[in-house]
């Protein structure tokens, strides 16, 4: 289909073939670059802010000696997770509308009232901070996995040879779980270019296209409601592509570097 003026009526048999062309027009596309700068500037905050929140998130639980605190903790961090997608950003719409909580929070401590989250310099901003609140309880349960299997024998080692709870946290435990974070930290990086696009939709208008508008929610545009078949498989392709050429690198340095890998 990538390769086709695809229509839906006369099928892969009777569509014409375009050769290279759907890819051409999109590299020649206006939206090409903003799309692609767009989803990389996500992923990259992504990387840096949201991925290390659940390993600091699993850290700090495993140093909490209350189990009833524990529970507590876990339990309110989990829930937004299971929260509908739909129902999210529908909370976050009300909150940073001109007349929202946030935005009223914004307002006393001086700032401008506006509806934020059609403010293309805030549309960021909100995105990640809504995805850390989302996803930071999910994502540490296979952190806590991998330090519930961490030797307590390795702790008192450790505090025989004087070390405090500090060092046995630098020494100990980000070391027995560094594998994991490894190989997470590869996975994560084989989605550069797979920026969460029902989020997007939900959450993007025509002000904040901008810095919103990402690789998926242009391709379900001009797929879904353009209905350029062959253009938008094009993209597709070309999204997915780079993903797994992304994937493999990654792979590829992390083996070599620390021996840990997906294959």
């Amino acid at each position: 289909m990538a390769f086709m003026d695809y229509s839906p009526r006369l099928g892969f048999a009777g569509s014409e073939w375009v050769g290279f062309d759907n890819f051409i027009r999109f590299f020649r596309s206006p939206y090409c670059w903003q799309v692609i700068r767009n989803t990389l500037i996500l992923s990259v905050y992504g990387i840096v802010i949201c991925f290390p929140a659940p390993i600091i998130l699993a850290l700090l639980i495993n140093e909490v000696k209350s189990q009833g605190y524990k529970k507590v903790v876990q339990t309110v961090t989990y829930l937004p997770h299971f929260i509908s997608l739909v129902v999210v950003t529908g909370i976050i719409k009300d909150f940073t509308m001109s007349t929202g909580l946030i935005t009223d929070i914004v307002v006393f401590f001086g700032g401008e009232r506006q509806s934020l989250i059609q403010n293309p310099n805030l549309y960021r901003t909100i995105y990640i901070v809504s995805d850390i609140w989302q996803g930071i309880g999910w994502g540490s349960i296979i952190y806590l996995s991998a330090l519930a299997g961490v030797s307590e024998d390795l702790y008192e080692a450790a505090a025989i040879d004087g070390a405090g709870r500090w060092k046995k946290l630098v020494n100990v435990t980000i070391p027995a779980i560094m594998p994991t974070i490894v190989t997470m930290l590869i996975m994560r990086l084989g989605q550069v270019l797979g920026s969460n696009y029902e989020k997007t939709i939900l959450l993007y208008n025509e002000a904040t296209y901008e810095t919103a508008d990402v690789i998926s929610s242009y391709v379900y545009r001009v797929g879904l409601l353009d209905r350029d078949w062959g253009y938008s498989a094009a993209i597709g392709l070309f999204n997915s592509l780079i993903n797994v050429i992304l994937l493999l690198i990654t792979n590829k340095i992390s083996k070599k570097l620390t021996e840990t890998s997906l294959w």
